[in-house]
């Protein structure tokens, strides 16, 4: 599509719209940004997109809007079934997600990464990787930078790996990755997507429009990762922790073992990979066989595995107070992410847990604490839900609170010597939180306070 002098109706001015809006301005777009949030809720972003010349339509519904434009964005927190959205399919205009309408700009070779968890560190992981390869590369998506905001920029020989949400997949109709994974599936954002057969269906969009010149990567030890290898026409490989393969990557001798067709390789040791933890095994065999599968080579790959330290929010070393040692998991946002951190732990551990309701159960997260979890802090919208769940099921050293900043004092003073505090809440952030980066840095922030108060 040519662009220029479009009429472009963008809908949700977070982070992904303001881009949208300037990629669309630069092309010759006319747009008309809308939010249901008032501009002077949104003052950033209008000083930000002022100068490049917007309609507003700010604090209203887009529905009045729909007969004047030739094209509707979304952000990736509109719903696809939203009634504005069925409304404009009606009308014959096309809906697009932020990620759809930067697929169609961008040059570059998009290697995608989905999955319940798990995407970020190997999203963060795969590109570091390829930098250190000498490419070129864009780390963009739900790991909070948008692929709207570099898509003119990157050219034919860059790379760009994006992290991809279900939301995201909800709009993109004609996105192809040259290499497209799916980490892992478990129960998460019902309260959208409805059904587990509605959130799988998604989750193969990532691969939907592959071809056999492409790649898909599924995960072995996943039932419902491996299970969608029969909707795939592209090349498929696996990778597995607990299985040797004859083909992907696996883990045999305690190393990393590769083959893509050019024979057995391997990468390195387990032992020698920084990121700690059995979920974090399986994100680095799935960036190893991305990038391996690109042309890296595993000399390459090690070098990077011994020294990659993970990402922001997730299972984070905060720091020590008075024996007490602090983690920040926020990104932590459903019971699975919150599992597998409070399987990394090694000492006893109070977990601080809850937030918005996105519509889970809390039964496994209860039945994974073993002897791991000494005591439970709760706050937010699930507090009750938690808690009601946790005595069900016999636990009972459980503490509500108001406030994160509470959560960290009533945690550090039921913590064992030299245990462990948890922030791994189980649930998305926004009822109390802008999203869960904030929630991470208000969590860190306090621990830094209880560090100061107690010296």
């Amino acid at each position: 599509m040519d662009y220029k002098d479009k009429k472009v109706l963008v809908i949700g001015m977070a982070r992904s719209g303001l881009a949208v809006a300037k990629a669309l301005r630069t092309l010759g777009a006319r747009v008309i940004a809308n939010d249901i949030k008032t501009g002077e809720q949104l003052d950033v972003v209008v000083k930000e997109l002022e100068p490049i010349g917007v309609e507003w339509a700010l604090g209203v519904s887009p529905d009045g809007l729909l007969d004047r434009v030739d094209l509707v964005v979304i952000s990736p927190g509109i719903p696809i079934d939203a009634p504005f959205v069925k409304k404009a399919t009606t009308m014959g205009i096309e809906v697009i997600s932020e990620v759809e309408l930067a697929f169609r700009l961008c040059k570059a070779p998009v290697t995608a990464i989905t999955g319940t968890n798990g995407k970020t560190t190997t999203t963060a992981l795969t590109g570091e990787i390829f930098k250190a390869a000498g490419k070129t590369t864009y780390v963009v998506g739900n790991i909070g930078i948008p692929f709207a905001g570099i898509a003119l920029e990157a050219h034919e020989d860059d790379l760009v790996v994006a992290e991809i949400s279900s939301f995201q997949l909800e709009a993109a109709p004609t996105f192809k990755p040259k290499i497209a994974a799916v980490l892992n599936i478990s129960e998460d954002h019902m309260n959208r997507h409805k059904t587990m057969e509605n959130y799988i269906d998604l989750k193969s969009g990532i691969f939907k429009n592959s071809a056999d010149s492409d790649l898909v990567i599924l995960n072995k030890d996943d039932p419902l990762s491996a299970g969608l290898a029969g909707r795939v026409r592209a090349k498929t490989l696996f990778f597995s922790r607990t299985q040797k393969l004859q083909e992907g990557a696996w883990i045999e001798d305690d190393s990393i073992i590769i083959d893509v067709g050019r024979g057995r390789e391997r990468v390195c040791k387990i032992g020698e990979i920084f990121i700690p933890g059995p979920h974090n095994l399986e994100n680095a065999l799935a960036a190893s066989l991305l990038t391996r599968a690109f042309g890296i080579p595993t000399s390459l790959i090690a070098k990077v595995l011994r020294v990659f330290k993970g990402v922001e929010h997730r299972i984070e070393l905060v720091g020590t107070v008075s024996g007490i040692t602090f983690y920040n998991d926020s990104k932590g946002t459903n019971i699975d992410a919150a599992i597998k951190a409070i399987e990394s732990m090694t000492a006893p551990t109070v977990l601080i847990a809850g937030g918005y309701d996105k519509g889970s159960r809390f039964e496994s997260l209860i039945d994974s604490f073993g002897g791991r979890i000494s005591h439970l802090v709760v706050l937010g919208q699930t507090a009750e839900k938690i808690t009601e769940c946790a005595r069900d099921k016999g636990f009972q050293n459980i503490y509500r609170v108001d406030t994160l900043e509470d959560g960290v004092k009533k945690a550090f003073s039921l913590a064992l010597p030299e245990g462990n505090v948890l922030l791994s809440p189980a649930c998305a952030s926004w009822d109390m939180f802008k999203d869960f980066e904030e929630r991470g840095r208000v969590f860190k922030e306090a621990v830094k306070v209880l560090g100061e108060e107690k010296r």
